[in-house]
């Protein structure tokens, strides 16, 4: 449930997928978006494998070196899709222990590489 709040809904959105398609052409990338009126998944930074010795029709497709940035599928041709990797959990939010009732956001960042400030030193810059 708490993936679900941190993704809108979609639980799986930045996971990592692999996809058959019905041409049994394998890809994996990560999952960017499920749109449910055009019926389409779309993947990110997707490799396409071919048909791993998986016979389509009787060709066979080679697997590519590229890495393509966005691949949209239509749903109806998916064969079969599975979560390789889930999203990874969000880093807990730093809170801060200011009592301003003005300050709507707090930015926690750290800048000891930058000023040459003692490890783990902690700046908070309003936004």
């Amino acid at each position: 449930m708490a993936d679900q709040q941190q993704t809108g809904g979609t639980p799986y959105i930045g996971a990592r997928i692999s996809l058959l398609s019905n041409a049994l052409i394998r890809y994996e990338g990560t999952l960017y978006t499920i749109d449910t009126r055009e019926a389409t998944v779309a993947l990110q930074n997707v490799k396409c494998f071919g048909t791993e010795n998986r016979v389509s029709g009787g060709q066979s497709v080679p697997a590519s070196d590229n890495t393509y940035e966005f691949i949209i599928f239509r749903g109806k041709d998916i064969k079969d899709l599975h979560v390789l990797s889930p999203v990874a959990a969000a880093p807990p939010k730093p809170s801060h222990n200011i009592p301003d009732p003005a300050i709507v956001a707090v930015e926690v960042c750290t800048i000891s590489h930058v000023l040459h400030v003692p490890q783990h030193t902690t700046v908070f810059r309003l936004i």
